[in-house]
């Protein structure tokens, strides 16, 4: 069972007119990924961005960094996992979009951008977006751009073949089924469904629980943007802690599996172009999905 640790919350209290989103980044001694990552939104991002870290015990120096460079943060001794993490870094935004990022992602130019011109034209508040990951090896994910290595770690990492190849290459097709980070919501919408389910912990498989609670109060709009790109170096921080098993607790919460989820409902990497809009069918493969939940 994971406990929850003690956090504490550490507001600059300076205001933010001018930010536009609130992105949450959760950090678990990883000082030179974060490092990176922060310094990608700030020279790669359009608009302007609230940063808030929560650092998981930070004792490699990300305390220290994070406090001299002025951020809002959040805090915890020991591992508080991303469910705790993100709800407590989620309570110090101060504007309207919540963006969850993982701090071994690399933030292309125009990420933002292209969600915010998403999210222009979608006109409401109901739609949950992804940037897309480029990552240095294939495998099962449909919506990942790969393989295109430009590093296994950060210490090889080619920043400016990277930079080019995202200036010239032919742009991914935006997606279906947007389910994970680089992600971006409401705040209304994250306070509706009280942002990541915490039962979850330390975290594997809340995020399809927060799509299918999205779901729940009417989201449809589940599109991954194939021009909003992150370079993803899938560092193994998720090795370090011991897993949930969130896959049972999905299927005995919801009555269904993850994975019917992402494949029929949210048709998760296939081109938005090529679907009708997402429903909720109740045919065999439910029914054979609903079984196996049954028998948990």
């Amino acid at each position: 069972m994971f406990i929850k640790p003690e956090i504490s919350s550490h507001p600059t209290h300076q205001p933010l007119h001018d930010a536009l989103f609130s992105i949450l980044i959760p950090s678990w001694n990883n000082l030179p990924y974060l490092q990176l990552c922060i310094n990608s939104l700030q020279k790669n991002s359009t608009y302007k961005h609230q940063i808030i870290v929560h650092v998981n015990e930070g004792t490699d120096g990300t305390l220290e960094w994070v406090q001299s460079n002025g951020y809002d943060y959040t805090y915890s001794k020991t591992n508080a996992g991303v469910c705790y993490a993100v709800n407590a870094a989620a309570k110090l935004a101060q504007t309207n979009y919540i963006v969850y990022f993982n701090d071994d992602m690399y933030a292309c130019p125009e990420w933002d951008l292209i969600l915010w011109q998403a999210i222009q034209q979608n006109g409401t508040n109901l739609f949950y977006y992804s940037g897309t990951m480029i990552e240095y090896e294939t495998g099962t994910n449909k919506a990942v751009l790969a393989p295109y290595n430009f590093g296994t770690r950060i210490e090889d990492f080619e920043e400016q073949k990277l930079l080019q190849f995202v200036a010239h290459h032919t742009p991914k097709a935006d997606w279906s089924g947007a389910c994970w980070p680089p992600s971006i919501v409401h705040i209304d919408l994250w306070n509706k469904i009280g942002g990541y389910s915490e039962e979850y912990s330390p975290g594997f498989y809340s995020d399809p629980d927060f799509a299918m609670k999205l779901w729940n109060i009417g989201v449809r709009d589940f599109k991954g943007l194939g021009k909003s790109l992150v370079y993803h170096f899938k560092c193994k921080s998720t090795g370090r802690v011991e897993r949930n098993d969130g896959r049972t607790t999905f299927m005995k919460k919801w009555g269904f599996s993850a994975s019917y989820l992402y494949q029929h409902v949210l048709k998760v990497g296939e081109p938005i172009t090529s679907i009708k809009p997402l429903r909720f069918k109740k045919g065999l493969p439910y029914f054979i999905s609903s079984l196996k939940a049954k028998l948990k």
